[in-house]
This record gives structure tokens, sequence and C-alpha cells, in this order.
């Protein structure tokens, strides 16, 4: 008889903690799920606010071309996921569309950066040439990204990349970025 009694009460225990069991893992998906919600909408969010700062810059500044951060300077740590700055341009020609087409690239690599080359700088970019078309008047919707990929094995350094934007109607626009690895 207390064979069964024990058999009963361990059946009872086992049923009790898989039901414990479920509940947690039920309880740690929602929250995954919830978690990774959040994080794409405040990437979205992000991209909004872009957009609006830059939209406020050609306001402000009466500028063709603006970079974000409007402070001209990015820090991003080696090893790190890309980080990197957005720009936009406004289409000078008043009432025709103009085709444009962009370049990033690193200016003169100061020697403190070591052994760092141009050619080695400029493979750090993702999104470094690229080409689009504006109406007269207009600037892009949405800001063109450019990102840094920085090895963990890159020098830690500090000098300029030249954003250059070429019309097909002679407009040309230029601008620096100071960017700094850590």
């Amino acid at each position: 008889m207390k064979n069964k009694k024990a058999a009963m009460e361990m059946s009872v225990g086992t049923i009790v903690t898989i039901v414990l069991l479920m509940s947690v893992l039920v309880l740690g998906i929602f929250l995954v799920q919830k978690i990774f919600g959040a994080g794409t909408s405040a990437i979205d969010q992000v991209s909004t606010q872009i957009d609006s700062e830059i939209g406020k810059l050609f306001a402000e500044e009466g500028k063709s071309l603006v970079i974000y951060p409007s402070a001209g300077e990015v820090v991003i740590k080696k090893g790190d996921d890309p980080k990197g700055f957005a720009f936009n341009v406004q289409n000078e020609d008043g009432a025709s569309t103009q085709s444009y087409t962009y370049e990033v690239f690193a200016q003169s690599i100061p020697t403190t950066c070591g052994s760092l080359t141009e050619d080695q700088a400029n493979g750090f970019i993702i999104g470094d040439k690229g080409s689009f078309d504006l109406g007269g008047g207009n600037s892009l919707s949405n800001a063109i990204l450019v990102r840094l990929q920085i090895p963990k094995a890159a020098p830690s350094c500090s000098f300029f990349y030249q954003v250059k934007i070429t019309g097909n109607k002679d407009q040309v626009e230029n601008a620096q970025i100071f960017v700094t690895f850590k």
C-alpha cells in the first residue's frame, strides 16, 4: 500500500513540475518577442528622427548638402556593430530632375594612425558609392546612410572622410565628417 501512495505522490509532483516549467517557457517566449518587437520599433523611430533632423538642417542652414550628426563627428568602437552617419542633398536646379552620384572616401591619413592606409580606411566603408535621381528643388525622402565596419585590429585613429556628390547638371556638393576609431 505504501508503494502505491509513493508512486501517486511522485506522479502528482511530476505533473506539477511539468506544468510550472511549461508556464515559464511560454512566459519566456512572450518576453523575448516583446523585447525584439520593441527593438525593431526603436530602430524605425531613430530612422524617422534622423530624417526629421536632416529636414530641419535644410531649413535652418540653407545648404544643399547636410550631414547628420550635425556636429560632423562620429566615434566608432573597433569591432563593434557598423555605425556611421547620414547625408541628404537638395536639387538646386529649380524645375528639372537631376541624376546624382555620390562617393565617400578617406582623406589623407595622418601619421598618428600608424600603418593605416587610405585604401584600408576606404575598405571600412559600407555604402561608399551610389546614385539617385531628384526632382527640381527636392531632397531625398530618406537620407543615405553610410556605415563603417571597423575591425578590432585597426589602429586607434582620427581623420576625415569626404562626401562628394555630383549632379549631371553641374551641381557639385562636398562635405567632411570627422571619424574617430577607438
